[in-house]
């Protein structure tokens, strides 16, 4: 394929961004000379973007809380759906786990990603000292 390289550094990066650019008015056909070169460039970019950028998925409670904001949802919503006011606060507050039958109600009516909810995460500890 004509002068593609290995993505080692930004400038490399750059210059591969600035190849793809030009294709996104108008996407090669695939299967086309054209449509191959782009299709390698986008792989190239996302793996040099992968390993240098990487971004990490939110925690469960984050991405729960990151819902109820873009949506418009409230604590009294997550209530409802899980079954409990207190469970529901609890939650948020990182003083009780998920459970996988909150994880599939989240997935499937919240459209949360389950990979994103079965993630480890921080639970609140209590800090006082026992007697």
């Amino acid at each position: 394929m004509k002068d593609i390289r290995p993505i080692r550094s930004d400038a490399d990066h750059e210059w591969a961004l600035a190849e793809v650019a030009r294709y996104f008015d108008k996407e090669p056909k695939r299967g086309t000379p054209e449509g191959d070169r782009f299709e390698v460039l986008l792989g190239l970019i996302e793996a040099y973007e992968a390993k240098h950028w990487p971004i990490s998925a939110p925690d469960p409670v984050e991405a729960i809380k990151a819902q109820m904001a873009q949506t418009g949802r409230t604590q009294a919503d997550l209530a409802v759906l899980i079954g409990s006011r207190p469970r529901a606060s609890e939650i948020l507050r990182r003083q009780r786990a998920l459970t996988m039958q909150m994880i599939r109600k989240l997935s499937t009516d919240w459209h949360i990603p389950a990979e994103v909810l079965i993630q480890p995460y921080r639970l609140a500890t209590d800090n006082r000292k026992r007697a």
